[in-house]
């Protein structure tokens, strides 16, 4: 193969069989649990990066459920996202992602940075209440419960709070484990259609666990739950600080 050929190609590892297609990427029925809860301010001042700024302690608890995406094809997934400002901007910071599905995890690292690591995570509805589930390995991490579809939302407000700015701390490491790419990105959902939103009592419980440690975010209090069904498309981002050339 010809250095030029090399470089045509090389947009993922690996170079003749690469884990996922080049985007955008499409996303169907992508359905929503996410749990808002109160949390201690110096927890999250320790793990949100500078230029970001912590508003206010509170987490968004996310289980994401994916039946239909291009490229990627069906998953689940489950993390916690901080709400943050950066540059007078409102926006949320993506802490960490658990998924089943090896592709998008190698796609959400390698192009915009999201913090994806293995695991198991489900989310179904049981009876009159949706079910938010995860395991590492056989270890249970975190279940998050809502009651189910209790009170409708405005589809317009839902739609503008999905099309808030989304940060990531993209890092690629060089030969010798120092880092090559360090950056602060951010990304949109775009070409949005939200099929339906509702909100309803909740609650969610956290386990300690060495290798997903969102337990390190403690929940204080509950003080609310979603539950949104939409169509998107994810946006491919930009770069907005370099942390390799900040002269830091």
């Amino acid at each position: 193969m010809k250095i030029a050929d090399v470089k045509a190609r090389a947009f993922s590892m690996p170079l003749t069989s690469p884990s996922y297609p080049p985007g955008p990427y499409r996303f169907v029925d992508r359905e929503f649990l996410t749990i808002t809860y109160r949390t201690d301010m110096e927890a999250l001042r320790a793990v949100v990066p500078e230029p970001l700024e912590v508003v206010e302690p509170l987490v968004k608890y996310e289980f994401i459920r994916m039946p239909n995406s291009t490229g990627f094809g069906d998953y689940t997934e489950s993390g916690q996202v901080i709400p943050v400002r950066f540059q007078g901007r409102e926006g949320g910071y993506t802490h960490a992602m658990y998924l089943n599905d090896e592709s998008p995890i190698a796609g959400g690292r390698e192009i915009w940075g999201f913090p994806k690591k293995f695991a198991q995570p489900s989310l179904m509805v049981e009876k009159d209440t949706l079910v938010g589930r995860l395991d590492m390995g056989p270890i249970r991490v975190a279940t998050a419960t809502m009651g189910y579809k209790h009170r409708a939302l405005d589809l317009g407000k839902v739609e503008a709070q999905l099309k808030a700015p989304n940060f990531l701390l993209k890092i690629i490491p060089h030969v010798d484990c120092s880092p090559r790419i360090c950056e602060l990105v951010e990304f949109h959902l775009e070409d949005l259609h939200v099929k339906g939103a509702w909100e309803g009592p909740a609650g969610i419980e956290l386990h300690s666990h060495a290798l997903a440690p969102v337990a390190q975010l403690p929940v204080r209090e509950v003080l609310g739950a979603t539950h949104i069904l939409c169509d998107l498309t994810l946006g491919l981002g930009r770069v907005v600080h370099d942390y390799m050339a900040d002269g830091h």
